[in-house]
């Protein structure tokens, strides 16, 4: 969890006591088995599910990993095949996503602007990160009070709405407030992809 200037408030990994698991797709290697690579990382996130289910494993990644793993030898010819699927690769602009032997890879450009106006990448150069789609409790939503005296040390709410009635009583200023903190209960199904050459 960052601060509007990119700060680090929290890292889920240290708050819990729990180290990050990373999987080297070594996509610079012609023979990397990226299967076995895709499959190690389909593991890791069943491995630390803790008795939760899931329906499939689906990964955000730059799109310089995207475009090395659609570059790789052993990943071309399914690729290229792709477009049995209903995509036209030669037509259309399929970038955004590759299914491959179990991972939905999607390429993400996402950013946000930091207080300071630099833009900030979600998903760093040459990175990715895989994670479980369908659970019941793994990913959850917590509202905070809304920012009002007589609300604080409350239950939060996903929304706040009141009115503010003029003094004169000519109009009614509705102000809405959302304090809202989206967590990962199951922090080690979060999985790093990346390539260290």
């Amino acid at each position: 969890m960052k601060d509007g200037a990119g700060t680090t408030l929290y890292n889920y990994f240290t708050e819990f006591g729990l180290a990050q698991i990373s999987v080297d797709f070594l996509l610079g290697t012609a023979t990397t088995l990226v299967q076995a690579k895709v499959r190690d990382a389909i593991r890791a996130v069943e491995d630390n599910l803790l008795g939760e289910s899931m329906i499939s494993v689906y990964a955000l990644v730059s799109p310089e990993f995207f475009d090395k793993l659609i570059g790789h030898a052993l990943t071309q010819e399914a690729y290229k095949f792709y477009s049995a699927m209903g995509a036209q690769p030669l037509r259309q602009d399929v970038r955004r996503s590759f299914p491959f032997a179990g991972i939905l890879f999607e390429e993400y450009r996402g950013t946000v602007t930091l207080s300071t106006g630099v833009a900030e990448r979600l998903i760093p150069a040459g990175e990715g990160i895989a994670f479980p789609i369908g659970t019941i409790d793994t990913f959850t939503t917590y509202g905070g009070p809304a920012n009002q005296i007589s609300l604080a040390n409350t239950i939060g709410l996903p929304l706040y709405a009141r009115q503010l009635m003029d003094d004169k009583d000519r109009w009614i200023n509705i102000l809405t407030e959302a304090s809202i903190l989206p967590v990962n209960k199951r922090p080690r199904t979060a999985i790093r992809l990346f390539s260290s050459n």
